[in-house]
């Protein structure tokens, strides 16, 4: 019940789409520009630089209050095994902002939530995911490349910290841990079919930091 819970509690919060919103006070839904997806990447596309920054600080920040409000209210019942109903509250979170019910299922692609997950659960995997993801972005450009990677590399550090018994827990719950983020890494690689499709072919769209901030 209390995973349930957990869920919910991210979920919600997840429903807080900042690229949406920021696009109806441009009078638009960011749903119907540039790729069709309410995330941070289109945000930037579609509305510049500094909407781009707005859009992956708040849906950060909304998994990372999806995880606090999490610990405060399991921390002293469920304190054995609070780093799994984190992960399971930032699952939530993802799945709330990859699928919100008032938008008939049509959000983000969860990574900036993700970003929020990782930094909120283990700066140790926070520090290899920004390496890995600055690293692509300044050697290709593909913000899908780079997202993709991040979240590869996110899983496998969190089976090795796990491994070394960063998250105390015992290996019932550890291994559930890893069954979580395998998900979330499977559901962010379904999330970039298209983007992968298109990397394959080579037609995959470019981002640069210059002065447009778009494709190129």
């Amino acid at each position: 019940m209390e995973r349930l819970i957990c869920l919910a509690i991210g979920y919600v919060c997840g429903l807080f789409q900042t690229s949406y919103i920021i696009g109806r006070l441009h009078k638009t839904d960011i749903r119907e520009h540039g790729s069709g997806n309410a995330g941070t990447t289109n945000a930037l596309r579609t509305f510049g630089k500094k909407a781009g920054a707005i859009t992956l600080l708040c849906d950060c920040l909304k998994c990372v209050a999806a995880i606090l409000i999490v610990k405060m209210l399991f921390r002293e019942d469920y304190g054995e095994i609070l780093p799994l109903l984190s992960l399971y509250a930032a699952a939530g979170c993802i799945l709330g902002h990859n699928f919100p019910v008032y938008l008939k299922f049509k959000g983000g692609k969860g990574i900036a939530a993700s970003v929020g997950l990782i930094l909120a659960f283990d700066w140790r995997i926070f520090a290899v995911c920004f390496v890995v993801f600055f690293g692509l972005f300044f050697a290709t450009h593909y913000v899908s490349l780079c997202s993709i990677s991040a979240y590869v590399a996110a899983f496998i550090c969190m089976v090795f910290f796990g491994q070394m018994g960063s998250y105390g827990m015992d290996a019932p719950h550890t291994v559930e841990l890893y069954g979580v983020m395998a998900a979330l890494t499977l559901l962010a690689l379904f999330r970039h079919r298209a983007n992968i499709l298109r990397l394959l072919a080579g037609t995959e769209n470019k981002i640069f930091l210059g002065k447009s901030g778009k494709k190129g």
